[in-house]
C-alpha cells in the first residue's frame, strides 16, 4: 500500500510526500528511520515513479547478502570493512552494487547497519529483517541472526523453484494441448467435415458440436484472445489495489480442498519461523508477534493477526486472542502449539518445531499433488483428441454403413 504524508524533517524543514508500506504503523515506523516527523499520514492509490522503481529485493539475493555479511562478520571484519568487500565483488550487477553503495556511504556516514538498510531506497526489505537487524545489533547477536535469515530465505527461494520446475512439464503439456486443440478445431475439422456437408449427409450430434465450437472459435478468436488478457490484467489489478476483492480471494483460496491447507501450511509455518527467530534474537512478544503477522501474503490470514496482535500488545495472549476474533481462524494443531507455548513460555522452540512439521508436510502433499496431476493431464488431453477424431470419423462411419 501507499501512504501519503505531511512532516517535518529534524532540520524543521517541511516534508511531504509518499512511502511505500504493508500498514500505517510500517509507515510511521519508516518515515521515523528517514528522520522525519509526520504531521499527517493516509493511505492513497497514488503511484510514483520511485514507488514504481522500486522492488522487493528477490529472496535468493537477500539470503545472499546475509550469509556473506554473517560470513565476514564471523571473521572478525567491521561492518563498513565487509560491506566494502561485498560491493566490490558485486561491481557488475548494476542495481545490487547501487544498493551496497548506499548502504555504505550511510555507514560511513555514522548510521547503524540497522538505518542503512531501512533508509535506502534501491531495494524494499521485509520489515521483519529490518527489526531483527536492529535488535541483533543491539544484543550482539548479528552473526547468528544473518545466518538464520539467510538460511531462512534461501529455503523460501528453494520452495519456490521447486514448485516452478516440477509445475514447468504440466504446463507445458497443457499449451500444447491447447494449441494442438485449437488448431484441429479451426483447421482440420471443417475442412473434413465440409466434405459431408457438401453430399447433404445428415451429420451425427457429436459432429455437429465440434463444428459449432470450430465456427464459434473461428469467427471470435481475437475478441477471446483481448477478453482473456484483459481479463488477467483486470483480476491482476484488482487484487493488487481492491483490498476487499483480495481479502475475498484469499478467503476462497483457503476454503479450496487441498490448495487450502498448502496455503495454510506455507503461511502459517512461515509465521512461525520467522516469530521463534525474532523470539530467539531477543525482541519482545508483543513486538515480535506485530512484525511476524508482516510476513502474510493471505490478506485473508494477515487481517486475523493483525488485529490479534493489538491484543497482545494490550497484555492478552496471541492463542486467545485469535480465537475470540472473528476473522479466519488457523489450523486446530497450530492453535493447540501456540497455546502450549505461551502456557510453558517456550513459544520459540516450538513454533520452531511447527514450521519444520508444516514444511515437511507440504513438501509431501506438493509431491503427491504433483505427480497426480501429469496423468490427469495426458487424460485429459487423450479426452480431447479422442472427441475430436470421433467427431471426423463418425460421419465416415455412417456413410460406409449406408452404402452398404
Amino acid at each position: 500500500m501507499l501512504f501519503k504524508y505531511k512532516g517535518l524533517t529534524k532540520q524543521g524543514k517541511n516534508a511531504k510526500g509518499s512511502i511505500e508500506a504493508s500498514t500505517i504503523d510500517e509507515a510511521k515506523q519508516k518515515l521515523k528511520m528517514q528522520g522525519i516527523f509526520y504531521q499527517s499520514i493516509q493511505e492513497t492509490s497514488q503511484i510514483t515513479k520511485s514507488n514504481f522503481s522500486q522492488r522487493e529485493m528477490p529472496g535468493p539475493l537477500l539470503s545472499s547478502f546475509a550469509k556473506e555479511l554473517s560470513s565476514y562478520l564471523n571473521s572478525g571484519m567491521a561492518v563498513l570493512t565487509a560491506i566494502k568487500l561485498i560491493e566490490g565483488q558485486h561491481k557488475k550487477e548494476k542495481k545490487y552494487a547501487s544498493f551496497l553503495a548506499s548502504i555504505r556511504t550511510m555507514i560511513e556516514e555514522g548510521k547503524s547497519l540497522y538505518h542503512a538498510l531501512g533508509s535506502q531506497s534501491v531495494y524494499y526489505l521485509p520489515d521483519f529483517f529490518l527489526q531483527s537487524i536492529n535488535v541483533a545489533g543491539q544484543s550482539g547477536k548479528m552473526v547468528p541472526v544473518l545466518i538464520q535469515m539467510g538460511s531462512f530465505f534461501s529455503s523460501q527461494a528453494k520452495v519456490k523453484k521447486q514448485v516452478g520446475n516440477a509445475m514447468a512439464y504440466p504446463l507445458f503439456i497443457f499449451l500444447v494441448a491447447i494449441g494442438m486443440t485449437g488448431f484441429l478445431i479451426a483447421f482440420v475439422v471443417p475442412k473434413i467435415t465440409g466434405i459431408f456437408k457438401d453430399t447433404g449427409q445428415e451429420l451425427p450430434d457429436i459432429t455437429k458440436f465440434v463444428l459449432s465450437v470450430s465456427d464459434f472459435l473461428s469467427a471470435n478468436y481475437v475478441v477471446l484472445i483481448v477478453g482473456f488478457v484483459s481479463i488477467i490484467i483486470a483480476f491482476k489489478a484488482s487484487y493488487k489495489y481492491i483490498f476487499a476483492f483480495k481479502k475475498a480471494y484469499d478467503g476462497f483460496m483457503l476454503k479450496v480442498p487441498v490448495i487450502g491447507e498448502l496455503i495454510q501450511n506455507h503461511e502459517l509455518g512461515r509465521f512461525s519461523y520467522i516469530l521463534g527467530l525474532m523470539l530467539n534474537s531477543g525482541v519482545s512478544y508483543a513486538h515480535a508477534v506485530k512484525l511476524a503477522t508482516t510476513t502474510f501474503a493471505n490478506s485473508a490470514f494477515r487481517e486475523s493477526f493483525e488485529i490479534a496482535s493489538e491484543r497482545v500488545i494490550e497484555g492478552n495472549k496471541l492463542s486467545h486472542a485469535l480465537q475470540r476474533g472473528k476473522g479466519v481462524l488457523p489450523k486446530r494443531n497450530f492453535m493447540q502449539a501456540l497455546a502450549l507455548g505461551e502456557e510453558s513460555s517456550e513459544v520459540a522452540s516450538i513454533l520452531s518445531n511447527i514450521a519444520e512439521l508444516y514444511r515437511e508436510e507440504n513438501d509431501d502433499k506438493l509431491k503427491l499433488l504433483l505427480s497426480l496431476l501429469e496423468p490427469f493431464m495426458m487424460l485429459f488431453i487423450g479426452l480431447v483428441v479422442g472427441v475430436i477424431v470421433a467427431a471426423m470419423l463418425l460421419p465416415i462411419f455412417s456413410m460406409n454403413l449406408g452404402a452398404s
